[in-house]
């Protein structure tokens, strides 16, 4: 045996104290296994986290809680056995109690209730023991008995926190990579698709969406707060943020995506895409393209669903199609100086917005019908196409949404 007197300031009380820890703990320590049990006892029924979480068998939590009073003791007395750290038990102990998911709050009670039955105890012994003769030498040793029981609760607390923050990183990195192996196409894998749901928390089949917002700025979040924000309307969803974008999962249940979108609005400061319904994690990857398209058909900030944008959808699909479709469908109005082509587009537009009734588009450009008539004549001779042919309109519309996307 050897003091921990340089490591556990044993020697920051007074001579008379110090003789009584180490006469007083020397004899506790033959008491040690009522000690235990009487620890056990309070702790289970004072801290119903241990017992709700299943956390051990009451052997097990006994032995531990034994241990812990042990090195308490021993560091009073100053008999801490050679090349033994007086806090190991205590770093043990919050190591332990964050990988079990014990509570802090309620592994430092117990805690405390260790430092009042060394402490009775220590009172006890030199009553029943010594009649007494040591009580005045405990009331010295009181601050210091407490800092020693203090300074292992922060060591138990380091050591938690430590190992809570490891465990979270642990999982966050085991979530990120089979939400990758999801993206990548590997939920096919029945075994890894039944994994990865219970890794992220998500039903293995169900209507789900997926979400995807890139990031087109580094170090600006195009979507905020999403999980606590569908949380709040009481959606279930796994979100991961990734060099490239940010990433959801989110769970449908008997609601229209529609209902998604509203709640994400709030949320996106940037472009936001959203995949059609999937019933399958082995669907996630062609998901995520999708949703990835849909995102790149925003001109601007907000949520986009691609059902809703699917001519949009096309023309990013295939970008390099966009300049011919527009010289192809325009032809001559190209040639036009701006301010008559400009004017000409939006008769265009106004005209088959308002299903080819030029009534209907003059009233909307606060023009004559016989301007909007004369116009589309034009048009129709520049482009050599009518308004009224269905293929004809079809290429006209598909050549304006990709002018806008152009810019």
């Amino acid at each position: 045996m050897t003091s921990s007197a340089g490591r556990s300031g044993a020697l920051d009380c007074s001579e008379p104290a110090r003789d009584a820890l180490h006469k007083l703990s020397r004899v506790l320590l033959d008491n040690l296994e009522s000690l235990a049990d009487r620890l056990t006892i309070m702790v289970l029924q004072r801290e119903p986290a241990y017992a709700q979480l299943g956390v051990t068998a009451p052997d097990e939590l006994r032995e531990n809680l034994r241990c812990n009073i042990e090195r308490g003791i021993q560091s009073l007395g100053g008999n801490v056995p050679d090349g033994e750290d007086p806090q190991d038990t205590s770093m043990e102990t919050g190591r332990l109690r964050a990988r079990q998911g014990v509570p802090l709050e309620a592994v430092l009670r117990a805690y405390r209730l260790g430092g009042r039955v060394i402490w009775e105890g220590l009172l006890a012994t030199s009553r029943e023991r010594f009649a007494g003769y040591y009580d005045h030498a405990l009331l010295d040793a009181a601050g210091y008995v407490w800092r020693v029981i203090d300074s292992s609760s922060s060591a138990l607390v380091d050591a938690y926190r430590l190992e809570e923050s490891r465990l979270r990183s642990q999982e966050l990195s085991r979530r990120h990579a089979f939400l990758n192996a999801l993206l990548e196409g590997r939920g096919r894998d029945t075994a890894l698709a039944e994994e990865a749901a219970s890794a992220l928390g998500l039903p293995a089949t169900g209507p789900l969406l997926c979400v995807v917002a890139p990031i087109d700025v580094p170090g600006e979040d195009p979507l905020r707060s999403p999980r606590d924000v569908l949380a709040a309307h009481g959606i279930l969803s796994s979100w991961h943020v990734r060099p490239s974008d940010i990433v959801g999962l989110v769970v449908l249940g008997e609601r229209a995506p529609s209902a998604v979108l509203d709640v994400l609005g709030a949320s996106a400061h940037g472009r936001v895409g959203c995949s059609p319904v999937v019933h399958r994690l082995a669907d996630i990857a062609d998901a995520y393209t999708l949703a990835q398209i849909a995102a790149r058909t925003l001109p601007a900030n907000g949520v986009a669903y691609l059902d809703d944008r699917l001519p949009e959808a096309l023309l990013v699909g295939s970008p390099q199609l966009a300049p011919r479709l527009q010289r192809v469908a325009f032809g001559d109005l190209l040639a036009l100086p701006e301010p008559e082509r400009e004017t000409m587009f939006k008769t265009l537009e106004a005209t088959i917005e308002c299903g080819g009734s030029p009534t209907h588009a003059a009233q909307r450009l606060y023009c004559h019908r016989n301007t909007v008539i004369y116009r589309l004549q034009r048009i129709e001779s520049a482009t050599g196409r009518k308004v009224s042919r269905p293929r004809d309109r079809l290429l006209f519309t598909l050549a304006l949404l990709a002018r806008k996307q152009s810019g």
